[in-house]
């Protein structure tokens, strides 16, 4: 999907598509005031922000703890580890095909686990089991939509860039292209649409920096998805493959991924043909 560099004027009125059960579950209220997209155009968008028919194809790989820890952006912060001293990073490839209020659009989220004031933070029970301190902290995130992006880094402080980002879903793969600003392809990333099903329903934490201050904000989804899991990998390091799933171009976006020195095999595959998911603001007193 080409960049939408446009901002209406209006709200797009789009609140009767929700109609699934899973967005029944939340009330939806206006912001606390209307947030400026350029001078002259400012917006009140409902939260929280309701994503339906979705595809989603997630690829989670292990990688280097202290090169994770390196771009944590507060001391609270530390990244989940796992054995051999590395870490976990996560690349999620989302096409938005109806958002509410706003036009579609496609994003990147690469996030790395990480556990927040935590005391104790053992190897890998942060992945597999409901601890409170877990969240994800995004260190990179392109979007297709201008109007998106605003309000990523305005009401969130996330570290969001407008990119050419294309996800098809043809063949037995989904594979997501993203392009640098000089229009190079500086991340293909291409995650298989078979494997075991496992139904999903979760609420989890995107944890971000705004103004110096940390953010907490909630995030839900349910879907279907379809799931590869190499777990043999959690003792195995360094493994190698002829056909590596994430590949790299020159570019200084892809500069930045190679310093998590990202493993070559991935962890786990998840793909959902079609989920529904929403996003809040930031939690008040959390």
């Amino acid at each position: 999907m080409k960049p939408n560099r446009q901002l209406d004027s209006e709200l797009i009125d789009n609140s009767g598509s929700f109609t699934d059960s899973f967005f029944q579950r939340f009330e939806l209220r206006p912001a606390p005031g209307p947030l400026a997209l350029m001078e002259g155009l400012s917006k009140t968008y409902s939260f929280p922000t309701f994503y339906g028919d979705v595809t989603c194809a997630i690829a989670i790989f292990l990688c280097d703890y202290e090169r994770a820890q390196a771009i944590m952006p507060h001391p609270s912060m530390n990244p989940v580890k796992m054995p051999g001293g590395r870490s976990v990073v996560l690349f999620s490839c989302y096409e938005y095909k109806n958002v509410m209020n706003i036009a579609p659009y496609n994003e990147i989220a690469m996030t790395i686990p990480i556990l927040v004031n935590a005391g104790f933070s053992p190897p890998v029970l942060p992945l597999v089991m409901d601890f409170k301190k877990k969240g994800y902290f995004v260190f990179s995130m392109p979007v297709t939509s201008l109007e998106n992006q605003i309000r990523g880094t305005r009401i969130w402080g996330l570290p969001k860039v407008v990119e050419e980002i294309t996800i098809s879903t043809e063949g037995s793969h989904c594979t997501t292209v993203a392009r640098d600003d000089n229009g190079d392809v500086y991340l293909e990333l291409s995650v298989p649409k078979s494997g075991s099903t496992k139904h999903f329903d979760e609420t989890g934490h995107l944890f971000s920096m705004l103004d110096e201050k940390l953010l907490k904000s909630r995030t839900n989804f349910k879907g279907d998805f379809t799931v590869n899991t190499q777990a043999d990998l959690l003792w195995k390091k360094g493994k190698r493959t002829d056909s590596p799933a994430l590949k790299l171009g020159k570019s200084p976006r892809a500069d930045v991924l190679r310093e998590l020195k990202i493993e070559e095999v991935a962890f786990q595959f998840r793909y959902a043909r079609s989920m529904n998911s929403c996003f809040d603001l930031p939690l008040e007193d959390w």
